[in-house]
């Protein structure tokens, strides 16, 4: 764990200003204005514990500690943040909710705040602070997190993740632009493969890379878990094209790809040893900040995700909520952090630190400075508009929250495309592990 305090972050300051962070006294003076005008005032001796999503872009994370040791300042909470891989942030949630104990906000993946609709606190007036006051939230992102009129948690952002691929490999693959529909898409990855220059995209239970990727291919060929009433629909002739489309594009990938997790296609593609892949703009920018990478960096360029038969985006961006328990001793201390955590003086220099790793859900930020510091950002803007819920075209909710946390979508492509099971097998395990949750 760690404790951010006032020293921290101002020994930090350099590397703060570098990405525009508003530090030093301006940062904790804008707090303590903040807190004392705030509709949430911190409890006298608060502490909360804050588990989150391991940070791939270190200018982030030097900009959400910048947060934390302001909020801390400013109301005396005390903070004890620690970060875990995507893959570890649900299964501790579990436990932190099962056990009533051990954290006092998650801030997790996709639609997190559903697995536990009766242990969180409802943050019904933060959503409406925030919205009101921010041009309200995108539909997918109010979707995320709400229940009936109850929101169970706060859509923090939206990690867009875009088809990022190296220029010099599609010249020479004979595409001058990136493929706009599934069949040119194909075509690319099989010449990328006749010119050892590999696509790759994660087919093993990476919960960000994995769950988009695969339930776009679901998606773009009208195929659906559960439809609009969550009636089981997965087992269709729309699935078994979308997992045929699939394999064909397996058989054009790099090795190894049934293991990925959420960092495979990040380290191979910076090994140069891959070159077209789903990923947010981390790849890009930690190629941008490594000296010995300026090449591939100058090469590297980010596209949106192709359409499918269905004629319209069907893109899965990876949502990011925050949830504050309602076991919590600290409510008031957790919903001022939330608050905190998104208004303008924080959010923009967070979003900035971020490099366009993240992607605003209030409608208000859609003009950050980030979007156009650099022409390969400006993709990345669109993620949380585009993007449908986790749940597709059926309800968000407990169940849909579990099919994506349990991998089925993922686990049935990964079992046809390399041959554990046909495709009649495939999707009947999937719709048989769907009925066991949507019972």
């Amino acid at each position: 764990m760690q404790d951010f305090t006032r020293r921290t972050l101002l020994q930090g300051g350099t590397a703060l200003a570098a990405t525009g962070m508003l530090t030093g006294p301006a940062l904790f003076d804008f707090a303590k204005a903040w807190a004392q005008s705030a509709p949430w005032k911190a409890e006298p001796g608060a502490k909360l514990t804050v588990m989150r999503w391991k940070r791939f872009v270190p200018a982030e994370d030097d900009a959400f500690n910048a947060m934390v040791a302001a909020f801390k300042a400013a109301t005396g909470t005390e903070m004890n943040v620690f970060s875990e891989s995507f893959e570890d942030v649900q299964p501790k949630a579990s436990v932190a909710a099962n056990t009533g104990s051990g954290l006092d906000l998650a801030w997790g993946l996709h639609t997190l705040p559903q697995l536990f609709p009766t242990k969180v606190l409802k943050m019904n007036d933060v959503a409406d602070y925030l919205g009101k006051k921010y041009g309200g939230w995108t539909d997918a992102a109010a979707k995320t997190c709400k229940q009936g009129n109850d929101w169970l948690g706060i859509p923090v952002a939206t990690n867009g993740g875009y088809m990022t691929y190296r220029k010099s490999a599609l010249d020479k693959a004979g595409f001058k632009e990136f493929p706009k529909d599934f069949p040119s898409f194909l075509e690319m990855c099989k010449a990328l493969k006749a010119n050892n220059t590999p696509a790759g995209f994660a087919l093993g239970h990476a919960s960000g890379d994995g769950n988009s990727w695969l339930h776009w291919v679901l998606w773009g060929h009208g195929a659906y878990t559960v439809d609009q009433n969550d009636k089981i629909i997965i087992n269709s002739p729309e699935t078994a094209k979308a997992l045929e489309y699939c394999k064909a594009l397996y058989d054009s990938f790099i090795p190894g790809t049934a293991s990925w997790n959420d960092s495979s296609n990040n380290k191979a593609f910076l090994a140069g040893e891959l070159y077209c892949t789903a990923n947010g703009i981390s790849i890009y920018v930690a190629a941008k900040t490594d000296a010995s990478k300026k090449e591939l960096a100058a090469d590297t360029y980010h596209a949106l995700w192709p359409v499918g038969p269905v004629g319209k985006p069907t893109e899965l961006q990876l949502a990011l909520p925050i949830l504050a328990f309602n076991f919590t001793k600290y409510p008031n201390a957790s919903k001022a952090f939330v608050a905190f955590m998104l208004e303008k003086e924080n959010y923009e220099k967070w979003l900035d630190g971020a490099q366009g790793y993240l992607t605003q859900t209030l409608n208000g930020y859609e003009s950050a400075p980030i979007w156009t510091a650099d022409p390969k950002n400006a993709v990345f803007s669109q993620a949380s508009k585009r993007t449908l819920p986790a749940a597709g075209i059926g309800t968000v909710g407990e169940k849909a929250a579990t099919a994506i946390a349990d991998f089925i979508v993922v686990d049935m492509f990964a079992n046809y495309c390399t041959g554990t099971k046909d495709a009649k097998g495939a999707m009947a395990e999937a719709e048989r592990q769907l009925k066991r949750i949507y019972r």
